[in-house]
This record gives C-alpha cells, sequence and structure tokens, in this order.
C-alpha cells in the first residue's frame, strides 16, 4: 500500500510537470501563432509544483516580449548603427566601441566619403552631394574619447517630385514592394533606407577601421572593379602584391587595368544613354590581417565577411579564394599545401583558401568577389503593379548609377574593414588577454617573403 500511495504521489507530481512544459512550449512555440496581433498567453499563467519549484516561481506572470528594429546595427565590439533616408534631412552614424586615442579627424573620413560621392563622372549618378561629413562626438583634441562618435553628412540636393509615379507604382526589383510587404509604408522618395545613401555611414565608419587596421597591424583593405557586363579582367592581370590606391583611383571605373577600364566604361555608355543599367563585380584584398580571426563555428570570418559584403544595396553574390571555381578541382588540385618561409614563418604555396581556413585568417592574402546587380531604377518602360493592386506601366524618374560597382568600391572596402577591425578586437579580449603560446600564436614581425616566379605561377595554376 505505501508503494503504491508513493506511486500515487509521482504520477500526480509527473502530471504537474507535464502540464507546466506543457504551457511553457505554448508560451514559448506556440505562442505566436494565435491570438490578437499574432501572439497569445498560455491558458494556465502560473502552475502549482508543490515540492519542486521555489515559493518565488509561484507568483511569477509570463511576460511577451517582441525585440525588433536591430538591423540597423553591425558588430561586436566594434559597433556601427546608421541612420537616415535618401531624401531626409541627412545620414550618418554611431560608432560604439572604437578604443581611445586614435588620431582621429574629420579629413580621414571625408577621404573616403569622396570617394563615395555621387556625382564624380558620367558614369555615377548626376546627383550634386558635397557629403560633407561633422563629428558631433566621441573625438576630442584630435583623438578618440572611447566614447561613442556620431558622425552626420547632410542631404544637399533632394527633389522629391522626381519620385512622384513611384509613390503610386512599384519599381520591378527594387525594394518599394517588399518594405510596404513588411511595414505597411515605407519613405517613397528615393527609396529611404534601402537607398545607396544609407551606406554613407558605412564608410564614414570604415574609415575609422581602416585607419586602426593599419595603425595598429599593418592590414590594407583595397578593392577594385573586376567585372563589368560582359568585360572581365583575366586571373592574374592585377598583382595583389604590389596593388596600390593611386592605380585603383586613375580612372573613372575603378579598375587598376587601364585597358580594360577603357572597356568597362564604353560597356557604361552604351546602356546609360539608352536609359538602362548593367551590373558588375568588385574584387577585395586585405593584406597583412593578422592570424586568427574568426570565431567557429557560426562566426566564421568569411561567414562574416559574407554578411557584411551582402548588406550592401544590389548585392547578388559572394566568393572567397576559388569560389565556385573551386568546386569544380580535386582535393590534390585545390589543397593550399604548407611551406616555412626564409624568416620562418609557416606560409601556404598558393592561396586558393583566400587568406582563411576552418573559418580562421591564416596570414594570407584574404580575397573575395562581390556580384552587384543591374540598378534597379531604370527610365525604359516596364510592367508593374499600383500599391493598391492594379497592373500598370511605369517610366521611373530621377538620378541614378548607370552601373553601381565605381562606386561600390569603397563600400566594399569600409564593410570588410568594420569585419576585420571587429575580429581584430575580439581576438585581443578572448585569446591574448593571458600569456600567448609564443610558437603558434606569435606575431609574424618580419615582412613576409615575396613569392618566387614558380610559387606566384602556381597561384594562378588549375584554376
Amino acid at each position: 500500500m505505501k508503494s503504491m500511495a508513493v506511486g500515487k504521489a509521482a504520477m500526480s507530481q509527473g502530471l504537474e510537470m507535464s502540464r507546466a512544459l506543457n504551457c511553457s512550449r505554448e508560451r514559448d512555440n506556440g505562442g505566436l501563432l494565435g491570438g490578437a496581433g499574432g501572439l497569445r498567453q498560455c491558458k494556465t499563467d502560473r502552475v502549482r509544483l508543490t515540492g519542486l519549484a521555489p515559493p518565488s516561481l509561484h507568483t511569477q506572470k509570463s511576460k511577451l516580449e517582441v525585440r525588433a528594429g536591430t538591423g540597423n546595427t553591425y558588430g561586436t565590439v566594434f559597433r556601427v548603427t546608421t541612420f537616415g533616408e535618401s531624401h531626409g534631412g541627412g545620414v550618418g552614424c554611431v560608432i560604439d566601441g572604437c578604443p581611445p586615442r586614435l588620431p582621429l579627424s574629420e579629413a580621414d573620413m571625408q577621404v573616403e566619403l569622396d570617394r563615395r560621392r555621387p556625382g564624380q563622372s558620367r558614369i555615377t549618378t548626376p546627383r550634386k552631394e558635397s557629403d560633407t561629413c561633422k563629428i558631433l562626438s566621441g573625438v576630442g583634441d584630435g583623438v578618440t574619447l572611447g566614447t561613442p562618435i556620431a558622425v552626420v553628412v547632410p542631404n544637399e540636393d533632394q527633389r522629391g517630385g522626381d519620385y512622384s509615379e513611384i509613390s503610386l507604382a512599384y519599381r520591378p526589383s527594387h525594394a518599394d514592394a517588399t518594405y510596404d510587404f513588411k511595414y505597411g509604408v515605407r519613405a517613397v522618395q528615393g527609396g529611404g533606407r534601402s537607398s545607396a545613401r544609407e551606406t554613407i555611414g558605412r564608410v564614414a565608419a570604415g574609415a575609422v577601421a581602416k585607419k586602426l587596421l593599419q595603425l595598429q597591424s599593418g592590414t590594407e583593405v583595397l578593392a577594385y572593379v573586376s567585372s563589368v557586363h560582359g568585360v572581365s579582367l583575366p586571373e592574374g592581370a592585377v598583382n595583389h602584391d604590389t596593388l596600390t590606391m593611386q592605380q585603383i583611383e586613375s580612372n573613372i571605373v575603378r579598375c587598376p587595368n587601364a585597358d580594360y577600364a577603357t572597356k568597362m566604361i564604353e560597356a557604361i555608355d552604351a546602356v546609360r544613354v539608352r536609359g538602362d543599367s548593367v551590373g558588375g563585380v568588385v574584387t577585395c584584398i586585405a593584406r597583412n590581417v593578422p592570424r586568427g580571426l574568426g570565431s567557429p563555428v557560426f562566426d566564421k570570418l568569411e561567414a562574416e565577411l559574407a554578411k557584411a559584403a551582402m548588406s550592401l544595396p544590389a548585392t547578388k553574390g559572394f566568393e572567397i579564394g576559388s569560389g565556385f571555381a573551386g568546386s569544380l578541382m580535386t582535393g590534390s588540385e585545390h589543397n593550399d599545401e604548407f611551406y616555412i618561409d626564409a624568416f620562418g614563418n609557416v606560409r601556404t604555396r598558393t592561396n586558393r583558401s583566400g587568406g582563411i581556413q576552418g573559418g580562421i585568417s591564416n596570414g594570407e592574402t584574404i580575397v573575395m568577389k562581390i556580384a552587384f546587380k543591374p540598378t534597379s531604377t531604370i527610365t525604359s518602360k516596364q510592367k508593374t503593379v499600383t500599391r493598391d493592386r492594379h497592373e500598370t506601366e511605369l517610366r521611373a524618374r530621377g538620378r541614378h548609377d548607370p552601373c553601381v560597382v565605381p562606386r561600390a568600391v569603397p563600400m566594399v572596402e569600409a564593410m570588410v574593414a568594420l569585419v576585420l577591425v571587429d575580429q581584430l578586437l575580439q581576438q585581443y579580449a578572448q585569446c591574448q588577454l593571458l600569456p600567448i603560446e609564443p610558437v603558434l600564436q606569435g606575431s609574424e614581425r618580419v615582412p613576409k617573403k615575396a613569392p618566387s616566379t614558380l610559387e606566384q605561377a602556381a597561384m594562378f595554376s588549375e584554376h
């Protein structure tokens, strides 16, 4: 009888626990499926768990919480939040987590913003903006204070009337429709947050990141246009060991090869005069990246780079190292063999991994490619629908780039720099707080040996 009584008591407790767990599941999982506004509470708000839980749980009420709006901030330690719309009062960013005592001025940011600025040539949008930045906080006596750095750039050349048609009809392949689907309202003039003008804040923050990377580890981030429409640089046409900013900025399309730059400009001009647009590819490299950046498994370095690059407007593809071409090779063809260089550094003879292995930087040059689609807003007539669900035709007005990639170059550099500086700060926090293992984690303090002619040939073989 005693054993039966104990069994009944245990069964009763088990039913109570099952009831509580089901209630919890209903709150956690099913709670999004019903009720007003898509939320519902569990019918049993509290369950008595006699002898199984502390009294405080008996009176704790359930809460419903929704987190939203976090898509405007990037970074874990070095955090950047951008703000503003294309035709609002201005755009900018807030940078949090920047180390103190970094020499910084508005001129440092302005150099990069001028590269991104509209109206700089006939193959970019004719919108005239000076994009003059102003630092509002976080910098004193020419150095960072370790506090949030606020930067603002006023909008000067808005033409809201150019967007009267798209206030009623959606531009094909633009964000007009999806913003309506998500928010039920949108900034019609200029596309609001979906406009490339939002990237001003990224480029300003990227200038800070690039300066910090250069001072701390000698890391350089450079990007250039490698393809426009049907004109593509052949593999090996650009020497990534000797590439300079001067070579990239030597022409309006930002291709460091003069012959191919001329062909790319002609391809853009051909579609520009008939109101159409074309896409292209930006190649980005990061030299002298410290080894050890990246955190498996979900925060692998290439995953962070892909997320950052693909968050830019008009991006449609991302490759690192051998990219999709690597899927056509065998392991013996693709593997990067190790060797010890003349300075005792562990190196790879080839770089098909693109400077990252296992989600962690290996000290080789990081090489990636980002594909951009043709600009969505074109003046050619297209079929579309209105916001009130009627089919119609649209001939968009406004000022837009016939090809986004020339101005995307500084945007890509900025996002890559933001990823690397954030990962660098995380690496110091996690892996260099305690004494390091000098043989395995020691920094390369001497220049890397330039690859021999044989090694350079191997880098581009079997591709």
